[in-house]
């Protein structure tokens, strides 16, 4: 499968977590403060949640439902309840432009 077009970069506001559906696989798109781009699961492994109506905080993701803490780098849960990780996807940044290969998963 081949990485797809998600938007522009400028279009993804700091400390904004969005949810996009690739071939059925449901991704939290994240822009964190410092301008880094994350791409990881968009359901918390504590409860059928999606994470990206959660909030950024630093290169985190928390899950409005029950405050688990996601690494947008490694996927691992960093506070409880959650104690599954969730899988990070590679992002490309091509001419300004977001891509991501849910295939391509570079940590779980």
């Amino acid at each position: 499968m081949a990485a797809t077009k998600i938007c522009a970069f400028d279009e993804l506001e700091p400390n904004q977590a969005v949810k996009v559906d690739i071939d059925g696989v449901a991704i939290a798109l994240v822009r964190d403060a410092n301008g880094g781009v994350f791409a990881i699961g968009d359901t918390c492994t504590h409860g059928d949640i999606s994470l990206s109506e959660g909030f950024v905080e630093g290169e985190t993701l928390e899950c409005w439902a029950h405050g688990s803490m996601f690494s947008l780098t490694t996927g691992k849960p960093l506070t409880l309840p959650a104690y599954d990780p969730v899988p990070v996807y590679q992002v490309e940044l091509i001419d300004g432009d977001i891509y991501i290969d849910p295939a391509v998963i570079v940590a779980v």
